[in-house]
């Protein structure tokens, strides 16, 4: 007999599917962070009490909901399932890439008991950076903005510059550039 114990396999947690949201979920989920706000979270020593809960800017976006919440101790953009092309129902815990106008970023997913499956991209963290609300207001919607902005449109003729272009490629933007900007710290 071996000296060996057997572990268990690991099973990879479950995945509960999403059940498509049709009404625009802002109100749904400002009332749901309200709660925790109130209830579980307000003592907290990393929460920023200048903050309060508010849903930004939630719209269709490939038939799912985009948009950012804010509250006291988080500022995410938020993927919603709407029954469309960007969802796909993954293990909470789980991390995806999305491809977006602005390009790929990364969503974690999570399931919560009262909300059900939802995937964020974390934006501002900590938000302790963040002065107040209209701060906060301001960098959630420059952070849609750019995410939903169309790419830039390519010259018509690769070989004609505009005047004064410099014969370099663009670099890409970084994720720590583009959310810096959003916070001001450039």
């Amino acid at each position: 007999m071996s000296d060996r114990i057997r572990q268990p396999a690991l099973t990879p947690p479950p995945i509960r599917p999403a059940q498509p949201r049709e009404a625009e979920p802002g109100a749904w989920l400002e009332a749901h962070y309200r709660h925790l706000w109130v209830t579980r979270m307000r003592d907290m020593p990393f929460v920023n009490p200048a903050l309060s809960v508010e849903a930004i800017g939630f719209r269709r976006h490939d038939g799912d909901w985009l948009g950012v919440m804010i509250t006291p101790w988080f500022l995410n953009l938020f993927l919603i399932c709407g029954g469309g092309a960007l969802w796909g129902n993954i293990p909470a815990g789980q991390r995806r890439y999305l491809n977006l106008p602005c390009g790929t970023l990364q969503f974690l997913a999570d399931d919560d008991p009262d909300l059900g499956p939802y995937q964020y991209c974390p934006l501002i963290a900590p938000v302790s950076v963040l002065p107040d609300m209209a701060t906060a207001r301001q960098a959630a919607l420059e952070a849609l903005a750019t995410v939903l902005a169309p790419p830039p449109e390519a010259p018509a003729d690769p070989s004609a510059k505009p005047q004064g272009a410099a014969d370099e490629k663009p670099k890409p933007v970084s994720r720590r550039d583009f959310l810096s900007t959003l916070v001001g710290r450039r």
